[in-house]
């Protein structure tokens, strides 16, 4: 895929915050051209509500991706930190707030840099996989943007589905060490 539609996809994946004045008619994806449709023919406050439903109130569609791979663990802190250094190894530290494993940060980091990108994209393809699924079985518009981001990729491994089958059933890992419950009788 070219930059363009990886730039175009991370800022449809964003919080929508004003009018884009895109057509459906610019988009010659077919799914690309249902979700612009669905973008202009839907008032703002209601793309606002539909973006809190979808992805800050459904933890299965975060976009956090791997929050569904390693929950809120260390292990996640390890992963982040990954991530920041393979965008500083291609030459594009990630400045600003939002954490390296964010979607739309992940789109914006392959436009800039294919290879590198949709390398990244395919090693969280599990975690792809699940929010896509989600995304259908609850209806969402958001559903076909991430087919587009799906579709671009190779095709997933039997581990890559198996994963994210796994996950689907399991839910995001929980963090057990340093949760050891207070003893209920205060010694005297």
């Amino acid at each position: 895929m070219t930059p363009g539609p990886w730039k175009l996809l991370s800022v449809l994946l964003q919080y929508p915050e004003d009018e884009l004045g895109l057509e459906a008619s610019e988009g010659k994806n077919a799914k690309l051209a249902t979700f612009l449709a669905w973008r202009s023919e839907t008032p703002l406050a209601e793309q606002q509500q539909a973006y809190v439903r979808t992805f800050d109130f459904d933890r299965r569609a975060s976009l956090y991706l791997t929050y569904h791979t390693h929950g809120d663990r260390r292990q996640r802190g390890l992963e982040l930190v990954r991530l920041k250094r393979r965008f500083a190894e291609a030459g594009l530290p990630l400045t600003g707030n939002e954490l390296p494993d964010y979607l739309p940060v992940l789109l914006e980091f392959t436009a800039l840099a294919p290879r590198e990108g949709e390398a990244l994209l395919n090693e969280l393809r599990p975690s792809l996989e699940l929010v896509r699924s989600r995304l259908h079985d609850t209806g969402s518009p958001y559903a076909p943007l991430v087919d587009v981001v799906v579709g671009a990729l190779p095709r997933p491994t039997k581990e890559q589905l198996a994963t994210a089958r796994r996950i689907a059933s399991e839910g995001p890992p929980a963090e057990l060490v340093g949760l050891e419950p207070f003893p209920t009788a205060v010694p005297s």
